[in-house]
């Protein structure tokens, strides 16, 4: 079963986890692939199992995040990273509304490539390959 950590439902952000993109999407792609589609399907499963546990009066909210990389992607489908980011977060959005969520509760958002977790080049403005991997991610947030 996916994990959620750290739930103080007094807190502002009662939870927060990541997916590596490359483990949900194919490059330059919104849409889930099998393991993708297990995870997310595990993160579902959880959250309708603590959804039991939070408070009645809580209203709380699933933000699931978008990022890219900084290597610019220009299709016809994804002209920019905003809209490969925002189009699998709204992806990830919508398997959670198939697999019985409550879509009141969540939310989407992309951020493209600007808010990295880490450098994507070094001192010398060469590309790390290694945190460009790990700023594609899709990140969760679960707030009171």
């Amino acid at each position: 079963a996916y994990e959620i950590r750290n739930c103080d439902w007094s807190s502002d952000v009662c939870s927060s986890d990541l997916f590596q993109s490359e483990l949900l999407f194919a490059t330059g792609s919104a849409d889930l692939g099998p393991d993708g589609r297990a995870q997310v399907r595990s993160l579902a499963n959880t959250l309708r199992e603590i959804s039991a546990q939070i408070p009645a009066d809580l209203d709380w909210v699933l933000r699931v995040d978008g990022h890219t990389d900084k290597r610019p992607i220009a299709t016809v489908q994804f002209p920019s990273n905003w809209e490969l980011s925002t189009a699998r977060a709204t992806g990830v959005v919508r398997f959670l509304i198939s697999a019985d969520v409550q879509p009141e509760r969540l939310k989407a958002a992309g951020y493209a490539d600007v808010r990295p977790k880490f450098p994507n080049r070094d001192l010398f403005g060469e590309p790390i390959p290694e945190n460009r991997k790990k700023n594609r991610r899709i990140s969760i947030r679960l707030h009171p």
